[in-house]
C-alpha cells in the first residue's frame, strides 16, 4: 500500500450531503474482477451524460480543469454512506484521490479509505465551507496541504486547522500498511504463541497425513 506522509494538490469541492457508495460507483460499473480499470467508472452517473456511456457531462467538477488532476476532495456529511462495497475507495484511488476531507463519513467506508491509502480528515463543517472558498477564488494556484505527521490540514498561509485520526490508522498510513501487513509485524510474537499453545494443547494441532 502507497504511503501517506504529506500531500500538496489540488483540492475539487464536492458540496452534496449522503453522498453514498452507488454514487461514488454505480453497480453497473462494478463488472471487473480487480482493482484495475474502476476508476473509470468514478460517479459515473455524473460525469457522464447516459448511464452505461462514457460522453462527459461539461457541468460536473472532475470534468472541468483544473480539477481533472485534483488529488484532494472537499465534501459534505456522511460522505461514503450506503452499501459497504470497497469498489468505491478503489475506484477513488485509481482515479487520484488521496485525501478526502468532510464532516463526517460512513464508518466502513472511513475505514476502507485507511486500507487503501486515501487519508479520510474530519473537519467541522464550517472550516471546509472555508477550505472551499478559499480554493474556488484560484483552484489550480490555490492548492491545499495535507499533512499526515503534523496532523494539519493548510492553505498556504491563509488558513490552519489541525485534525486527528487514531494511532492504528494513522501507524497504517504512514507506514503504508494494510492490515495483514500489520497482523505480520507481530509475526516472531505470533509464531511464539503457537509453539507455547502446541505444547499445552497438541490435541487442538492434529498431524497433517503425509502426502
Amino acid at each position: 500500500m502507497e504511503k501517506f506522509t504529506q500531500l500538496t494538490a489540488i483540492a475539487a469541492p464536492i458540496r452534496r450531503i449522503n453522498i453514498d457508495t452507488d454514487i461514488i460507483i454505480p453497480s453497473r460499473e462494478m463488472k471487473r474482477v480487480s482493482k484495475q480499470g474502476l476508476g473509470e467508472g468514478l460517479f459515473a452517473g455524473w460525469r457522464y451524460t447516459k448511464p452505461g456511456g462514457r460522453e462527459e457531462n461539461a457541468d460536473f467538477i472532475l470534468n472541468q480543469p483544473p480539477y481533472r488532476e485534483a488529488k484532494i476532495i472537499l465534501t459534505s456529511a456522511n460522505f461514503g454512506c450506503g452499501s459497504s462495497r470497497e469498489h468505491a475507495v478503489w475506484a477513488l484511488h485509481e482515479w487520484g484521490i488521496r485525501c478526502i476531507i468532510a464532516p463526517s463519513f460512513g464508518s466502513i467506508f472511513q475505514g476502507n479509505c485507511v486500507r487503501n491509502g486515501i487519508l479520510p480528515v474530519v473537519l467541522d463543517d464550517e472550516k471546509v465551507v472555508e477550505l472551499v472558498n478559499w480554493v474556488e477564488q484560484d483552484a489550480a494556484a490555490n492548492q491545499l496541504t495535507v499533512d499526515l505527521v503534523a496532523g494539519k490540514v493548510s492553505a498556504a498561509d491563509h488558513i490552519e486547522y489541525s485534525f486527528s485520526l487514531s494511532e492504528a490508522d494513522r501507524e497504517m498510513l504512514l507506514n503504508g500498511l494494510d492490515a495483514i501487513a500489520v497482523t505480520l509485524k507481530r509475526a516472531d510474537e505470533i509464531a511464539a504463541f503457537e509453539s507455547r499453545d502446541q505444547k499445552q494443547r497438541p490435541w487442538a494441532y492434529p498431524q497433517r497425513p503425509a502426502p
